[in-house]
């Protein structure tokens, strides 16, 4: 029997540029595993995540515990989108240590390229579809996180696809 090799899809772009949509709507329209960084953090620590350095521990938390679960579903042939944020090569690395410890499979980074502007909207968009997301959603939080946020590049070894948002 033939080992079908399986995928790894993750996602760059500033806050705010649509990587939680797209990662759904490929997941929807592939029938991938889709595994989400905030459903992960909203439900093993619901009441813990107040800011953004809040966010940074619980993020460190979960990781070597999904890192693992994810390897199998890769080694096992499956299709895996990871809606966690790669916006700094620090970010990526995790990404990286990923593609490194699996076996022999395929993955692709794809970068949402869109202005502060249009960022800006989305998050105010979804600030009202989801209110719970109002103290982090703010136009402050997305100045604060795109200070660090760096462009993937080629010399990080990834297949990247980019895609401009307009």
């Amino acid at each position: 029997m033939e080992n079908k090799k399986g995928k790894l899809i993750f996602f760059s772009g500033k806050m705010g540029a649509g990587k939680s949509t797209m990662s759904k709507e490929i997941s929807l329209e592939e029938g991938t595993v889709l595994i989400s960084e905030d459903e992960w953090l909203s439900n093993m620590y619901p009441e813990e995540i107040k800011n953004f350095d809040d966010y940074v521990k619980y993020s460190i938390r979960i990781k070597p515990l999904l890192k693992k679960h994810i390897l199998k579903l890769l080694n096992n042939g499956l299709v895996v989108i990871l809606d966690f944020p790669g916006n700094t090569k620090r970010q990526r690395s995790w990404f990286k240590s990923i593609i490194e410890e699996s076996d022999d499979f395929n993955h692709e980074l794809i970068y949402l390229k869109a202005s502060n502007e249009l960022c800006l909207r989305h998050i105010e968009k979804r600030r009202l579809s989801n209110p719970e997301r109002n103290g982090f959603d703010t136009k402050e939080t997305f100045e604060h996180v795109t200070s660090f946020f760096e462009e993937p590049s080629d010399e990080e070894g990834f297949n990247i696809k980019i895609i401009t948002k307009k």
